[in-house]
């Protein structure tokens, strides 16, 4: 079977915990950073820019396609190449839209950033502290282009670190933490952090687990995918 390449809208649900970014970015402006986008993932983690996960605060909610489109002309006018998401970050009883942002050039380059956004017509949050570090339930939707291993699985072009493997069926936030604790505690392979995750493909929507690891291939994915469905019976 030969590898398909496709380009697909993903959704991901997931918990971060996060910390206000204090510097760098526009004044009065609400800028978190990730301080660990990988919980299940218990090895080191890169420390420079391009690994962190930044979340700006908008001041409203703008469709996905005018980030994309806006993006895609800040990128084009200033030769500048980084990964821009959508994303909603639920903090207690706080509900906030965001771009989250990732492989970052530079730190230094994050309010350049903003003021490029700004310059577009996107505004962010203004004079709104959240202090501490705070769990955040955080949805991000956004393209990406897969390539499908085998039946159900699929690994990130972009970033091979990234796979999507294809369940049964949709789970709750609180099933799906119980079924990845059952996974996690009769996996005796590699570790992976797992997020829950949905696709379109040819107008189908596939629910899905989003597997981050840096030791994988199609036999380790298709392990997890048979443990998760098993655990799903």
């Amino acid at each position: 079977m030969g590898n398909k390449k496709m380009e697909v809208f993903v959704n991901l649900t997931k918990k971060d915990m996060v910390v206000s970014v204090e510097e760098k970015i526009l004044p009065e402006s609400l800028v978190f950073e990730s301080l660990n986008p990988f919980p299940g993932y218990y090895h080191e983690l890169p420390t420079d820019p391009g690994s962190m996960y930044i979340y700006l605060v908008l001041n409203k909610q703008y469709p996905l396609e005018e980030i994309l489109r806006t993006t895609q002309a800040i990128e084009n006018q200033f030769d500048w190449s980084f990964d821009a998401g959508k994303a909603y970050l639920t903090i207690g009883s706080t509900s906030l839209d965001a771009i989250r942002l990732k492989h970052l050039p530079s730190l230094d380059m994050l309010v350049k950033i903003q003021e490029a956004y700004v310059e577009q017509g996107i505004q962010f949050l203004k004079n709104k502290k959240m202090k501490g570090k705070l769990e955040a339930n955080v949805k991000i939707v956004k393209f990406l282009e897969l390539e499908k291993l085998a039946e159900g699985i699929f690994m990130n072009v972009q970033d091979s670190t990234f796979a999507y493997i294809e369940i049964p069926k949709y789970l709750s936030n609180e099933d799906f933490t119980k079924v990845s604790m059952d996974v996690k505690y009769n996996w005796d392979g590699h570790e992976f952090d797992a997020a829950s995750a949905s696709f379109y493909i040819d107008g189908t929507l596939y629910e899905a687990v989003r597997i981050f690891s840096d030791k994988m291939d199609l036999e380790y994915l298709a392990a997890i995918k048979k443990l998760y469905a098993d655990k799903m019976d």
